[in-house]
Formats: C-alpha cells, sequence, structure tokens
C-alpha cells in the first residue's frame, strides 16, 4: 500500500486539465485534508510531466496518463479520473508501477440514465422532427411517421452495469418491455430490476429501442457498424449515451439516410466537437446532444468532490471509495 505523505513533505495534487468554470469544490476538499492544490490545463504527455513534477497525486480529464508520462513521475501514488471512463489513461502501466487509478463509476447514474430515457422517448414520439415541423409552419405526421405505442416495444439495453440497469428500470416504469444483453451475465438470466437477458445478436435482431451502456475498449471499438445495422429489427431506433467509439459514425449516418434505422439519440461521438462537416448534422432524424448526458447540478458537485477525495485517500495510506487496481493498495503486484 502507498504509504502516507509525510508532515515534511506536503501532499500535492495537480489537476492536469479541467474545463470546469470552478474548481472551488475541489479546493474546499484540500483544504479540508491539508493538502496543496495547483491546476494545469494538459493537453499534452509532456505537457502533464512539466505540470505535475514532485506530485503526489494528478486528477485528470482528458489529458493523456502513458507509460512515458508515468515513468517520469516516479513519485506519484495515485491517479484520479473526473468521471467513469479510464480509456486515456494506461491502467495497466500504473498498476505496474504502483500508482492506484481511481475513477467515479456511480456519480452520473440518474443523469445518464435520465438522458438515455429523455433521447428514447423523444425519438418514439418524434418530438424534435415535429417541433421542427411546427417552426417550418408544417403540421403533417409524415416524418415521423410511423410511430407506436410505448406499451408495445421493446427496449434493448446493451450493458447492464449501474447506468445500463438504471436505464432499463426506468424504461420497464414508461411499461416497455426491456431485454438486455451483457458479457457477463448468461441469455435466460432475469436481473433483479426484472430485465430478461438475452444475447446481442438477439437484443439486435429484436429491439425496437437500442441503448448503448458499455465502456470503450478494444471490444466494444465499434460494436455498433454497418454489419450490426443490417441485422437491426426494421422502424428500430439507437441511443449512445456511452463512448462515441461504440459505434461507427459514418455506418451509422448511412443507415440514417437510408431507414434501417429510423432515428438515433447521440450525445456521445467519435471526436468531440463533432466536426461541421459530420453527415449527421444534415440528418433530421438524428438527434444530438454534447456530451451532456452527464450533468446535473447534482452531478457535477458530486464528481467533483469525490474526484479528489478519493486522491487524498490514497495520499494519506487509507483505501478510498473508487478504486480499479486494488491490488496496488494491497501490495499484491508483481514487478
Amino acid at each position: 500500500m502507498p504509504q502516507p505523505t509525510t508532515p515534511t513533505h506536503p501532499t500535492k495534487i495537480v489537476i492536469t486539465d479541467c474545463d470546469h468554470d470552478s474548481i472551488e469544490i475541489e479546493r474546499a476538499v484540500a483544504r479540508a485534508a491539508g493538502v496543496e492544490l495547483v491546476l494545469a490545463q494538459c493537453r499534452t504527455e509532456d505537457e502533464v510531466i512539466h505540470a505535475a513534477a514532485g506530485a503526489d497525486a494528478i486528477v485528470v480529464q482528458y489529458a493523456p496518463i502513458t507509460a512515458k508520462v508515468l515513468d517520469a513521475l516516479p513519485g506519484l501514488k495515485a491517479i484520479g479520473r473526473y468521471g467513469v471512463g479510464v480509456d486515456t489513461l494506461d491502467v495497466a502501466a500504473a498498476t505496474a508501477r504502483g500508482v492506484a487509478v481511481c475513477n467515479v463509476p456511480d456519480y452520473g447514474t440518474e443523469d445518464v440514465s435520465d438522458h438515455a430515457i429523455a433521447l428514447a422517448v423523444s425519438l418514439a414520439r418524434g418530438i424534435t422532427q415535429l417541433d421542427r415541423g411546427v417552426r417550418r409552419g408544417d403540421y403533417s405526421l409524415g416524418p415521423v411517421q410511423p410511430l407506436h405505442r410505448i406499451s408495445e416495444r421493446v427496449f434493448g439495453v446493451v450493458g447492464l452495469g449501474l447506468i445500463g440497469a438504471a436505464t432499463g428500470r426506468k424504461a420497464k416504469g414508461l411499461g416497455y418491455q426491456v431485454i438486455g444483453s451483457d458479457p457477463l451475465l448468461a441469455p435466460g438470466d432475469v436481473t433483479e430490476d426484472g430485465i430478461t437477458v438475452v444475447s446481442f445478436e438477439e437484443l439486435i435482431a429484436g429491439a425496437d429501442v437500442i441503448s448503448l451502456h458499455v465502456p470503450l475498449n478494444q471490444h466494444t471499438h465499434h460494436l455498433i457498424n454497418g454489419d450490426v445495422l443490417d441485422r437491426v429489427k426494421p422502424g428500430a431506433v439507437l441511443v449512445n449515451t456511452c463512448r462515441g467509439g461504440v459505434v461507427d459514425t459514418e455506418a451509422v449516418a448511412a443507415a440514417l439516410a437510408d431507414g434501417r434505422l429510423h432515428a438515433a439519440g447521440l450525445d456521445v461521438f467519435e471526436v468531440e466537437p463533432l466536426p461541421r462537416t459530420s453527415p449527421l448534422l444534415e440528418l433530421d432524424n438524428a438527434v444530438l446532444t454534447p456530451h451532456a448526458a452527464w450533468y446535473s447540478e447534482e452531478s457535477y458537485a458530486e464528481l467533483k468532490r469525490r474526484t479528489v477525495e478519493n486522491v487524498v485517500e490514497v495520499c494519506a495510506g487509507r483505501t478510498p471509495r473508487n478504486i480499479l487496481n486494488i491490488e496496488v493498495l494491497m501490495g499484491s503486484v508483481s514487478a
């Protein structure tokens, strides 16, 4: 386990990058713990190395934390990630070097699942397209036909972790029949929320709504691609509030254009901000939001507070609430 910092060496935490309006919440946590907090705005490995020299811990939003960075910061004890995903962090390299990696996996469970449901229902009723029509003086239903009753539709949740399970629970509350797929669960299982587990292939073929809730990794990159979209149920809609790279953007745009997908609600994109040349921007059946699913005032404050609390705990020699590589604290990492 990393040893607590001695009083002769005040603990120093560096925020490598942050696009938040304020870090007063983080500063309050740092003050209460008696540690120094420094804000930088790094975009590259070299900038992180320079800014975090001598730091006991770093807090990261988007900056790359690679083996090169970790080798240049030998005194580092902990990395805290603003958020759930850690695809910009080399967790294996951190573990090999005895550096704890902490995220906040549940801060936005309610908010992201709310957003997924909001997108799904908006698409199910054609709300955005109808609104655009009224503003043009067009009162026809043609652009959104056919619409169907929610109570007669199947809602498919891909990934039944915290957010996926919450999304499924809320979809059931609206009257959807809910099915889900998850590599950790066997088809035929029923979750504690009453979600029937099916294979990914069965979900793709049978769901009227496909809502994505998986991490981005080598197994899920372009999980939704042209081949998969050829097999979706006619009239299906796609919702993505997890990671942009989980879908092949060009394939989704093509499926929206040729009618294989009835509509899509996308909060995340392979490249953010979404390029102005993206074909998605020209499609009336695509509802787009700016990676906003995580946000509420409550989730925002919780994320900021808990991210810093996690690394403060590690630096003090205690086990944080959230850690991805607990073996670092248990002293079980082999050299």
